[in-house]
């Protein structure tokens, strides 16, 4: 099985996020996708923050209506950070050797990796697939890779990604890019402007319905 893991806080998820991982899924043709919100994200404060179980719904419903999406409360059951190496790493043992996981990052969140928890063994553990947008590129991909993660990564042109002889694979994708992002949903709720057509209905339906983000 091609299993894809898109973490965030996802507060809120918006359209933005959604037609990223669809263009995903469909090239990677990933057979599960997973949207897993972080409960306490360790590189973000909580102001601001929705509970982590509103977000989790709220990503539910956002997905509702697409088959290989997923929402996963994985990282909501388990007390303390969440880490993405500890994710990653159940989500191993979980589905077995057999499966080839799929981390999906942006490049802005890409070019600070190195500031994750254990990062070295993420690339032990699934392959990575980097999200750029048309004309944008992390300076000097090649020697951050290889500075930072590991001087034996070389780009295949055949594949299109960057091998190891060991470790999982490095790919980038361009996606489409929507200019939103979830700062200024929060801001524009906050000064009690339309948010429709930035998130489904049903999640703009939702923080209504609780009053998120007033």
């Amino acid at each position: 099985m091609r299993l894809g893991v898109f973490g965030g806080t996802f507060n809120p998820i918006h359209v933005g996020h959604l037609r990223a991982v669809i263009e995903v899924q469909e090239t990677f043709t990933l057979d599960r996708f997973l949207l897993i919100p972080a409960a306490h994200p360790p590189h973000k404060g909580a102001e601001g923050m929705a509970a982590a179980e509103d977000r989790l719904q709220m990503v539910r419903l956002a997905v509702q209506d697409f088959p290989a999406l997923e929402a996963s409360d994985l990282e909501l059951t388990r007390p303390g950070p969440s880490y993405t190496i500890e994710t990653l790493e159940y989500l191993h043992d979980d589905f077995g050797s057999e499966s080839l996981i799929h981390f999906v990052v942006g490049l802005d969140a890409f070019s600070e990796i190195t500031t994750w928890k254990s990062y070295h063994r993420l690339f032990a553990t699934a392959h990575f697939i980097v999200m750029t947008r048309p004309g944008s590129t992390l300076t000097n991909l090649d020697r951050f890779i290889h500075t930072h993660i590991s001087k034996d990564y070389q780009y295949d042109n055949a594949t299109s990604c960057y091998t190891h002889p060991r470790w999982c694979s490095i790919f980038c994708i361009n996606i489409t890019h929507l200019d939103i992002s979830a700062t200024q949903i929060r801001q524009w709720i906050r000064q009690g402007r339309s948010i429709r057509f930035l998130v489904p209905d049903t999640v703009e339906a939702f923080i209504k319905t609780k009053g998120l983000y007033r």
